[in-house]
């Protein structure tokens, strides 16, 4: 299905000598008209490969730009088809000359060496990766490597949950440090009401995990009672009538190969390797 664009912009673009090439681009749909003060603006030799790949990306969007001066249609880049003889002129089967105002324009152009008006592909942003989505494959080609920030770091927090958060709410954050125990007594790092005095404790260990260990009282993750076990990002947490969520970084996050999910969380997970393998 082609694109569908709404324009009207005023383009001032200067070259070289100090002169200023006015341009507008106006129209909708998928044909649009730019029409320009000097009709041999981008006619130059030195912007031809800059044309091809503007005239190259219009057509796989389905969209043309024909170029006016003074209404008469020099030239159309984009979804049309040249004939062969104008493609040996052009070096492209997606700018199709309007008329022989437009070719003797381009030759006059490229004569007198008239210096480049559009930017290089320097400037362009870079291409996307292809293909779009690896991670649709069963098998991904690459090599698994575990996921492990050098720095201890993924800022690892419990955030208290609500069953309705309302805009402006502030949910507090509890920031997680080498050991943190949960409970009501003096003790107790994260102190919350109705629990034992030392509930449980989050610890981080050796191969930087956090894992929580119950102490007294009831400690559940994700419903399940639960005397010692890791905490995931995204582990629901609860300590009596508490509910907190356990939150770290994915980069950071041990049980996510590649730093993060592959393919969302319906996509097909490749296991952690040993983290000796790191």
């Amino acid at each position: 299905m082609a694109l569908a664009v709404s324009a009207d912009l005023a383009l001032d673009l200067d070259v070289e000598g100090g002169a200023t090439v006015h341009a507008r681009l106006s129209g909708r749909g998928n044909r649009l008209d730019l029409e320009v003060d000097d009709p041999g603006a981008f006619a130059g030799g030195r912007d031809a490969p800059a044309v091809r790949a503007l005239a190259e990306g219009l057509a796989a969007q389905g969209l043309v730009i024909r170029v006016v001066n003074d209404g008469r249609h020099l030239v159309s880049l984009g979804a049309v088809s040249a004939p062969w003889w104008q493609r040996r002129v052009t070096g492209s089967r997606r700018i199709r000359i309007g008329s022989i105002r437009g070719a003797l324009t381009s030759a006059r152009s490229r004569a007198r060496g008239t210096g480049p008006v559009l930017p290089d592909t320097t400037l362009l942003p870079p291409t996307t990766l292809w293909p779009l989505a690896p991670t649709f494959q069963r098998r991904p080609r690459r090599r698994i490597t575990t996921t492990h920030d050098p720095a201890r770091g993924g800022s690892p927090r419990l955030l208290v949950s609500k069953e309705m958060v309302w805009p402006g709410d502030r949910q507090p954050i509890f920031w997680l440090t080498e050991r943190v125990v949960l409970g009501s007594g003096p003790e107790a790092d994260i102190r919350l009401p109705g629990l034992e005095p030392v509930h449980a404790v989050i610890e981080h260990d050796d191969r930087d995990e956090y894992v929580v260990t119950a102490v007294a009282g009831v400690t559940r993750v994700h419903g399940a009672r639960v005397a010692r076990t890791l905490l995931r990002t995204g582990a629901r947490l609860e300590v009596g009538d508490h509910r907190l969520v356990y939150y770290r970084e994915e980069y950071a996050d041990h049980g996510r190969p590649y730093g993060g999910r592959i393919g969302g969380e319906a996509g097909h997970q490749q296991p952690q390797p040993p983290r000796e393998a790191s």
